[in-house]
């Protein structure tokens, strides 16, 4: 893994990650939220251990869309049958938004942002989830983006257009901070109609738009501080990186949106639609996935059923998801 002073503006991203584990943003106590509610129904978070890193995943809610979109490729009888077998409707495929804190070193990461409203009003659970657990968004030290869709960077920004997380360095993949956010990117690949893909595109760059001028960007295989490497995973977007949180021998691998729904996209090999290099991003899932089989290292699907944790087994034909039993 290359460490993150060897990448192009080396100084810059040097400096934040230095002013991130010195101290450079103080942490602060952990205090409870009485302003803010938790929403009615079950617990949207669930916490663990990666070796000496606390770990909690913190539900942002829900998006989803018509099954076909995340499975663009799949025949419609072995599809309708699919979902079938699963007990899932024919007609809406619920996605999930699993961001992860981590807590290493004094500091509080959270790896990816979360939707907020940007796609739809089942989304902006984050909050919260932080709440509940006696946090705020000022305890936040860092928030690192796997690629800036709308559902993974759409909480950086407050309803009155500020910084949602006012102390915390955000980290961002060079390559969609080009093509998403200082360019007009060509969204024609997607499988949605051209107002959706226009309104995504907007709410991308609105979203950002608080931390632009601070922003620290990487390449996939930077390692963004110890316990936290990136790894590249180009295809969904250019810049895309899955993550691997690591202590000691114990490992969890983050996939982004290499798949979305363990049904479609990992039990079959069904591609998902809004992948813009479908080639590339077929080569890093199954790098991935090959990997995590292969290494039995335990997995976390952003968009899997919550708390979207399980390990991925090497089959005849491809791979099963297999979900990790619930500690308490």
């Amino acid at each position: 893994m290359h460490n993150v002073i060897g990448l192009p503006r080396r100084a810059a991203l040097a400096l934040g990650t230095a002013a991130l584990l010195a101290g450079g943003a103080r942490s602060r106590p952990v205090a409870a939220q009485g302003t803010v509610l938790p929403p009615a129904g079950n617990a949207g978070h669930y916490r663990f251990q990666v070796g000496g890193i606390a770990a909690t995943v913190l539900s942002d809610g829900l998006i989803g869309g018509p099954p076909r979109i995340y499975a663009i490729d799949a025949p419609d009888d072995e599809l309708q049958e699919a979902l079938r077998r699963a007990f899932l409707p024919a007609d809406h495929l619920t996605l999930n938004l699993n961001t992860l804190l981590i807590e290493t070193g004094g500091r509080r990461i959270l790896l990816e942002a979360g939707a907020g409203q940007t796609m739809g009003p089942n989304g902006g659970r984050l909050f919260a989830n932080l709440a509940a657990i006696g946090l705020s968004p000022e305890d936040i030290d860092a928030v690192v983006v796997s690629h800036t869709h709308p559902d993974h960077v759409g909480n950086l920004r407050t309803a009155e257009g500020g910084r949602a997380f006012p102390r915390a360095t955000v980290f961002a993949p060079r390559a969609d901070w080009a093509f998403f956010v200082r360019g007009e990117p060509d969204l024609s690949y997607m499988p949605v109609p051209e107002d959706f893909r226009r309104r995504f595109a907007a709410a991308i760059k609105r979203s950002v738009e608080p931390v632009a001028r601070e922003v620290e960007l990487y390449e996939g295989g930077a390692e963004i501080l110890p316990g936290l490497a990136t790894i590249a995973a180009p295809g969904h977007t250019p810049g895309m990186a899955a993550f691997l949180v690591h202590s000691g021998r114990d490992q969890l691998l983050l996939t982004a949106d290499l798949a979305y729904h363990p049904v479609v996209n990992v039990d079959r090999p069904w591609r998902p639609g809004p992948d813009r290099d479908p080639a590339a991003a077929l080569a890093a899932r199954r790098s991935l996935f090959d990997r995590a089989a292969a290494d039995r290292i335990p997995v976390l699907g952003f968009h899997f059923p919550f708390p979207g944790i399980g390990r991925l087994l090497r089959t005849d034909t491809g791979y099963a998801w297999v979900p990790a039993s619930w500690r308490f």
